[in-house]
């Protein structure tokens, strides 16, 4: 009876962001709130330090440094957004470490951001993962409420 239950592994992923776990539900931009990039989750940042949450392939860093994209070792795309708007700060307060092509590891440091002019000069801080390419009828459930650490499963995919 208790066989299935226990033999099957989850789907869990881990937190690139350290602060506070919302619903992606939360985030203020209706975009990302409706889910139109994709389900994942939102961090409300308590640094500005963004690490690899997986084994994965850089795909894209964009210009404005404010993003990338990867995809992890089994093939899992995922976008990392930092802040709301943040696309018009054109790379400021933003240093990325990776780049296009580049294969990182888990706890990889991929960007820092500086949460003051991000806070002083966009609408918002919030941080995001988001799948990009979740198959149809899967979605993201927070593993947990509150307070994340960097590297820490955050979420599951059901």
């Amino acid at each position: 009876m208790f066989g299935s239950l226990f033999g099957k592994k989850k789907d869990t992923f881990a937190s690139p962001f350290t602060g506070t776990l919302c619903s992606i539900t939360e985030t203020p931009d209706e975009a990302f709130a409706e889910k139109m990039n994709g389900d994942g989750f939102m961090v409300q940042p308590a640094d500005g330090d963004v690490f690899a949450p997986a084994d994965s392939t850089v795909n894209f860093v964009f210009e404005t440094k404010h993003a990338m994209g990867l995809t992890t070792k089994d093939g899992r795309e995922y976008m990392l957004h930092i802040g709301i708007d943040t696309v018009n700060l054109k790379g400021n307060g933003f240093t990325v470490f990776v780049k296009d092509g580049q294969e990182v590891k888990k706890g990889d440091k991929l960007m820092t951001f500086d949460t003051a002019y991000v806070k002083a000069n966009a609408p918002s801080d919030a941080c995001l993962c988001v799948f990009t390419d979740l198959p149809e009828g899967k979605e993201v459930a927070l593993l947990k409420s509150g307070k994340v650490k960097a590297l820490e499963d955050a979420v599951e995919i059901l």
